[in-house]
């Protein structure tokens, strides 16, 4: 038998008006709904119908990962510094981290993600294959200290999130657990009913070497990615890459001009009248405090969180006018790479050798034109470093790729044996000898399921949510007084003896409109209404999605319901 929550003792308040600081749909819905309520700057209770739908998103999580025969745990949130510092991300995730200390001094942080923790559970419980490959989950709150939480429940410093791990003894192996991973992680998407796309994506912090985002496309998303509309193509902007093609051609001898005035592009292509693509961008960075050139094509920008993801774990930072004081070789506004011999050089793979370029000629108001990369400036490393813009070549088979806005809703990693080597994680193996063991690593954004959800399936009248993972099954409105909420109350106990889940509005004193708006607001799959006909044993079924509406007899309500 299923429960009846009844709204006359349910803690739950509506709000007409959306929140003052909410800026995205699911921010503005799930607190006028009654679902979420802030606590402070990125932390948010989760009241009694938004505990629900966050049950329901972790129970489907939850199936999906025991059909592939993960296994469960919960680990600690509160976390000791040594094994952080030893893998490198005590550093690495900066401010990032939460960290305090305990009374003795000892440092712990809250844990963003447990790949150190899981490394040593398994150090620990195994010791020969036999008792690999396991993959272990946990369902918990992790924590990030976010410069600038916002978005609500999409981007907050404390968020409900299922990680798991994968154990292997062969990279055959890992490509097994990993494909399960994946394949469980389509189903567990398909259920919660989110349209999503699988994107090839880079690893970051968390190290590795293959990667793929699971991404919910929505206005509200943080997340940019590629698609190809002509073949199957997709990436999170930072893992596109453009293909490093050397051009044939003859060109004339370095010539200066003289360029007054014109440290930028556009002052630069504005005298010159060429296009701000016939020049050489040279934006200059500091790489653990050393000063390093980036050049692009003028008409594009360096985007730092790619060349940071490519010179991990070092720390980039764009130069100040300090760092110009004593170096004669770096002129402010007229860089070029022709005779940096002290500056390390890393270029787009657009600077290709054989492409000629006006760029900086290292002297005040001075350009250089006919500056060829190979001939005349060496490029130390080629990365692919700039902002992906619509209609870039596909990497697979050069149609303009498009652009759109995601949520990320999963990530998953082929780790290797990065953890592995930092905790010398073996096994004996079958030959007698040490094996060093290979880990997958596996996430779900639980909490940001639901605010992906709301934003993917809500619509002018409020949230509308799946079945699967709505609060309850129908939501049955009293529209009247007594003999409404007498009938809206037996309907409710009927449905619920034949495992329906139901919500009843049987508040009294509340007006039919008030209630239909909150009807409407909530979100329920069906909306049951007990009105004018219910002298007759006649009420009314709507489906919140459609909008379509039927009368049928109570009898025919309840067997609808129930088939």
């Amino acid at each position: 038998m299923a429960q009846v929550q009844r709204m006359s003792r349910l803690m739950v308040k509506t709000l007409r008006d959306d929140p003052a600081d909410a800026e995205t749909l699911s921010h503005k819905l799930l607190v006028r709904a009654g679902y979420v309520r802030r606590t402070s700057a990125g932390i948010w209770s989760w009241l009694p119908l938004g505990k629900k739908v966050l049950d329901n998103v972790s129970r489907v999580v939850r199936e999906e990962m025991d059909a592939i025969g993960a296994q469960e745990v919960l680990l600690p949130a509160l976390l000791p510094k040594e094994p952080y510092e030893a893998s490198g991300r005590w550093q690495e995730y900066g401010d990032l981290l939460f960290r305090l200390k305990d009374r003795k001094g000892a440092e712990y942080l809250l844990g963003p993600t447990h790949e150190e923790i899981f490394t040593l559970l398994v150090k620990d419980q195994a010791s020969s294959y036999k008792d690999l490959p396991v993959m272990l989950y946990q369902i918990q709150t992790k924590y990030r200290d976010e410069a600038r939480p916002r978005s609500g429940v999409l981007r907050g410093r404390e968020f409900q999130m299922k990680d798991s791990y994968s154990f292997d003894t062969t990279d055959e192996g890992l490509a097994e657990s990993y494909a399960l991973h994946r394949a469980a992680y389509q189903k567990i998407f398909e259920r919660l009913g989110l349209d999503y796309r699988i994107v090839s994506a880079v690893s970051g912090a968390m190290g590795g070497s293959a990667s793929e985002e699971f991404l919910a496309p929505a206005a509200a998303g943080e997340d940019t990615f590629a698609d190809c509309p002509a073949c199957d193509y997709a990436a999170n902007t930072e893992a596109v890459t453009f293909a490093l093609a050397p051009v044939a051609g003859e060109h004339g001898p370095v010539e200066e001009l003289d360029t007054p005035d014109t440290p930028t592009i556009e002052t630069l292509a504005g005298l010159l009248g060429v296009p701000a693509s016939a020049t050489l961008k040279n934006l200059l960075v500091k790489v653990d405090g050393e000063i390093v050139a980036v050049g692009v094509p003028g008409n594009r920008e360096v985007d730092l969180g790619k060349l940071g993801e490519h010179l991990a774990p070092a720390v980039v930072e764009l130069v100040t006018a300090e760092d110009f004081e004593g170096r004669e070789d770096l002129v402010r506004g007229y860089v070029g790479p022709q005779g940096l011999e002290k500056v390390r050089y890393i270029a787009d793979p657009r600077v290709a050798p054989g492409t000629a370029w006006i760029t900086g000629a290292n002297k005040a108001d001075t350009h250089a034109k006919n500056v060829v990369a190979g001939r005349d400036f060496e490029v130390d490393d080629y990365f692919d470093v700039v902002v992906v813009e619509e209609g870039d070549p596909c990497p697979s088979c050069g149609t303009g790729l498009k652009l759109d806005r995601a949520i990320e809703i999963g990530h998953i990693f082929q780790l290797g044996r990065k953890y592995a080597d930092t905790f010398q994680l073996d096994v004996l193996g079958q030959q007698g000898k040490p094996v060093r063991v290979t880990m997958g690593s596996y996430g779900i954004g639980v909490s940001r399921a639901v605010a992906a959800l709301a934003e993917q399936s809500a619509d002018d009248q409020g949230l509308c949510w799946p079945k699967e993972i709505a609060p309850a099954d129908v939501h049955v409105v009293a529209a009247g007084k007594a003999l409404q909420t007498e009938l809206a109350l037996d309907v409710s106990e009927k449905l619920a003896a034949a495992g329906v889940r139901v919500l009843v509005d049987d508040r009294a004193g509340v007006s039919p409109g008030v209630k239909f708006t909150d009807a409407e607001l909530i979100g329920v799959p069906q909306i049951l209404v007990a009105g004018r006909r219910s002298a007759e044993g006649v009420v009314e079924l709507k489906d919140r999605r459609t909008g379509e509406r039927e009368e049928l007899t109570v009898d025919e309500a309840i067997a609808r319901l129930t088939a």
